[in-house]
């Protein structure tokens, strides 16, 4: 029997390779419990554009690479990015996300909370996920999925093009500082030392936000609380990234003011908004990006089933989240899923309409949620235990090993 695990993280407790291997672990047990012996099983961890990306790149045959970049509030961490050829994979949270404030848990010995504040929120800065654009350019990547979801700042993307050689000034010609806030005085960009390079680049953003940068469906609005800004600070933000959308026009023409209404200009701080007026990004959902350059449907070639999952899956995962992606495409190959997660809220009807066989909860083993993220290795391994053992049930006595010649039989799950 083939397997394909291709499921996203378990946010809070394990990252979708670890999901992918104790999962493994649990269903090869079953497998030996029943005596069918080592089922062939293939591990694709996969995401939505947002946090995990860089770990789908790499499972998928990316080359890990790291650079020492300006984390959200200026101080130095090091940030990973993937590299396939002239391909680079970019997490934008991994250079200026929440996580990697001050004192969090992606940046270590830099003192601080981690939390984010008022502070946090009108200063911080994209300017190191500009910086790894700039390395994976060093690196000789032309083709750039820039994955956003997580980010710390609202500064319109500002950042990004101050990591790529651009510089912002006010009024009487001083530099600005970094972060949104500052935006509020920009009066010019110096676009004469931006890199040549990213003529020859060509960039997709990985996103299913569709907000604009502006108004009360922006960035400053919507996201801005959750990255610590107050009422006062929303409105300041919003005001802050208008002027910055003038100024920007000023310099490179009428695209800058189009691209403020472009569906995920407000995208990751408004990250998005500068990649799509400046670096001519193109959006794509984010978890079709992924699948794409996992050539997960290539690799569901001769699967039996395919089992994917995400910590908790309710009705916003079908919304286009991992899952559903997965789904869809094992439905194309004609291939069974299942689902496996820390907790679901899908009604049986809901699951059966997703194209889901069967949905499989931590929460039917442990019901406390808190003991489901911190045991979720052990608790998956036992799920995994139980999926291989109903599997053991659907496979002929007579059946042949997995990597030996046979005749499939249908899987009835």
């Amino acid at each position: 029997m083939r397997i394909v695990i291709a499921p996203d993280k378990f946010k809070g407790s394990l990252s979708a390779p670890d999901v992918a291997r104790h999962l493994e672990e649990g269903l090869q047990a079953g497998s030996r419990i029943a005596g069918l012996g080592p089922l062939e099983v293939l591990r694709i961890p996969v995401a939505d554009g947002g946090e995990g990306t860089l770990d789908a790149a790499v499972g998928s045959g990316f080359t890990r690479r790291s650079a020492v970049v300006s984390g959200p509030t200026g101080l130095p961490l090091t940030a990973e990015f993937a590299v396939r050829g002239r391909e680079a994979v970019i997490e934008m949270a991994a250079a200026s996300g929440l996580a990697v404030l001050p004192g969090g848990s992606g940046q270590t010995g830099a003192g601080g909370t981690g939390s984010p504040d008022s502070a946090t929120a009108k200063a911080a800065t994209s300017l190191g996920t500009g910086e790894l654009i700039r390395a994976a350019l060093d690196a000789g990547c032309r083709q750039i999925i820039l994955g956003v979801g997580g980010s710390a700042n609202t500064d319109g993307g500002a950042g990004v093009l101050q990591g790529l050689g651009a510089i912002l000034f006010d009024a009487a010609g001083n530099e600005l500082p970094p972060g949104g806030a500052a935006l509020a005085d920009l009066a010019s960009i110096d676009f004469s030392g931006f890199d040549s390079r990213l003529d020859e680049a060509r960039f997709i953003l990985a996103s299913d936000v569709d907000n604009p940068l502006l108004g009360p469906e922006g960035a400053a609005a919507i996201f801005g609380p959750q990255k610590g800004a107050t009422p006062e600070d929303v409105r300041a933000l919003d005001g802050a990234l208008a002027n910055f959308v003038r100024v920007l026009a000023d310099e490179i023409g009428p695209r800058a003011l189009k691209a403020a209404d472009a569906p995920g200009a407000g995208a990751a701080g408004g990250v998005g908004y500068a990649a799509i007026a400046v670096l001519a990004a193109t959006r794509r959902p984010g978890i079709d990006v992924v699948l794409e350059f996992t050539e997960l449907a290539d690799r569901l070639t001769g699967a039996d089933l395919v089992i994917t999952g995400e910590g908790s899956l309710d009705e916003q995962s079908l919304l286009g989240k991992t899952p559903m992606g997965v789904a869809r495409a094992a439905a194309l190959a004609g291939v069974p899923v299942m689902a496996v997660c820390g907790r679901t809220t899908l009604t049986p009807e809901q699951q059966k309409d997703s194209g889901f066989r069967q949905v499989y909860p931590l929460t039917a083993l442990e019901a406390k949620v808190d003991i489901c993220i911190a045991e979720a290795a052990s608790l998956l391994e036992r799920l995994g235990t139980n999926i291989g053992l109903e599997l053991a049930e659907t496979v002929p006595a007579n059946a042949a090993p997995a990597n030996s010649a046979r005749t499939k039989e249908p899987l009835n799950v």
